[in-house]
């Protein structure tokens, strides 16, 4: 029995005209002429996205560079070799004396610069001794108070100079000035060298004697009233809007007041602080006690919109989970929520203190642009702070503080990325995933 040949089947062995014939393109023209489009979007997009990573990098690298070169001549001050033969002066004074408060005094009243001036007549010349700077005997006397040994032996002290000798050592000034220090350095008794007392002195009216210890513990001492005021109470705040207060017309408006406070320029919270701080409390002008006070305004509205941002972020199981287990809802706020949502909170609070750590404009109102020749004692005591040290000095027409002003934003930098490294620091310790 003969079978019946199915449809599109051939009748022998070989394939039918239907299956050998090509398949036809499943893509037309402008089909391929879109996608050739997209992928050459994409590429475009990427180079150009690299070309930006690439550019920023190069104006970070560009501007930290500069400001390295300019700022690490600010760490070092030209320096004479002076050499004092103490049991030679008649200068007397016992380990009490010369560790007493008042021994710089005491060594004043003997004569100490006198000294200073005499060896360094005997030893470098006239000229040169009168470029010595006129505050080189404080150093002295630091000396001696910090080993009263000194006072029997023979000591040689590398003292600072004036601003004109040491613009000359770099080849600026007048002619005379130039000659000499090319005598003085080839002699080996004029050098430029590493001034660890920069980092250890206040303020002072040459460049070779500023320091920068009194604005950075003026710094310090604000920094830590902020933070004692904003934290708490912004945190609170936060945990009060997210969870406790009744959604009405009255919290819309404190939410919004709040965002808008985070975006009022700063200078109006020194105007607040001038108006209410000061004038409740006017013998603390130029404290790190009214100065932190107005930054912790300045701060706070970040603090509140980072840590409901936080508790937001939390979620909704957790408090589910609480409360099915019999937690009350103070106990799953406190106990559960809150931990969970502060390195959130710790976070915004750092980058907030950072934001506070480098303005000006709100401690200019208050008074804090003042000179400081001694670090603060106390929250009460006058001071200035870093960036507004940077901001004096940048206004002087010395070269010597020029260098010094770069030598204060390397320092500033510096606590800048220890605030940012122990924000990541405390983010990636309390962080709990879920």
């Amino acid at each position: 029995m003969s079978s019946i040949p199915l449809p599109g089947s051939g009748s022998g062995s070989g394939p039918s005209p239907a299956a050998a014939q090509p398949l036809g393109p499943t893509r037309s023209a402008a089909f391929e002429a879109r996608l050739a489009r997209r992928y050459r979007a994409e590429r475009n997009f990427r180079v150009i996205g690299l070309s930006a990573v690439v550019f920023s990098v190069a104006v970070l690298v560009f501007l930290l560079g500069t400001m390295l070169m300019n700022g690490i001549a600010g760490f070092q001050r030209a320096e004479l070799a002076v050499t004092i033969d103490f049991p030679a002066s008649g200068l007397s004074g016992d380990p009490t004396s010369l560790t007493a408060p008042s021994a710089s005094q005491t060594l004043e009243m003997q004569g100490l610069p006198d000294v200073v001036t005499f060896f360094a007549e005997e030893q470098l010349g006239t000229d040169a001794a009168a470029q010595i700077s006129p505050d080189a005997w404080r150093d002295v006397a630091a000396a001696l108070a910090d080993d009263p040994a000194l006072i029997g032996e023979s000591v040689t002290f590398n003292l600072p100079v004036t601003s004109a000798l040491a613009a000359g050592l770099q080849g600026d000034g007048p002619a005379e000035i130039r000659a000499l220090a090319r005598r003085l350095s080839a002699e080996g008794k004029l050098a430029r060298n590493w001034d660890w007392g920069f980092l250890s002195r206040s303020d002072a009216t040459t460049p070779q004697s500023v320091g920068i210890w009194g604005a950075l513990k003026g710094s310090m001492l604000t920094m830590l009233v902020t933070l004692v005021l904003a934290f708490p109470i912004g945190v609170l705040s936060a945990l009060y809007l997210e969870e406790y207060a009744p959604r009405n017309r009255w919290t819309d408006i404190i939410e919004v007041s709040i965002s808008n406070l985070a975006a009022v320029p700063s200078i109006i919270f020194g105007l607040l602080g001038l108006a209410v701080f000061l004038a409740l409390f006017p013998n603390l002008r130029s404290a790190p006690l009214i100065g932190g006070m107005t930054l912790a305004l300045m701060t706070m509205p970040v603090i509140v919109i980072s840590g409901r941002n936080a508790i937001k972020a939390v979620p909704p199981s957790i408090r589910d989970g609480a409360l099915a287990i019999g937690a009350s809802p103070v106990q799953v706020v406190f106990h559960h929520v809150l931990p969970l949502a502060l390195p959130g909170m710790l976070t915004g609070t750092i980058i907030g203190m950072a934001r506070a750590l480098g303005e000006t404009a709100p401690l200019l109102l208050i008074g804090m642009r003042i000179f400081v020749a001694t670090p603060p004692e106390g929250f009460a005591s006058p001071a200035t702070v870093l960036p507004m040290q940077i901001f004096l000095w940048s206004d002087e027409i010395d070269r010597g503080f020029v260098e010094r002003t770069s030598a204060a934003i390397i320092v500033l930098l510096a606590f800048l990325l220890a605030m940012n490294g122990l924000a990541i620091y405390l983010r990636n310790k309390f962080e709990k995933r879920w």
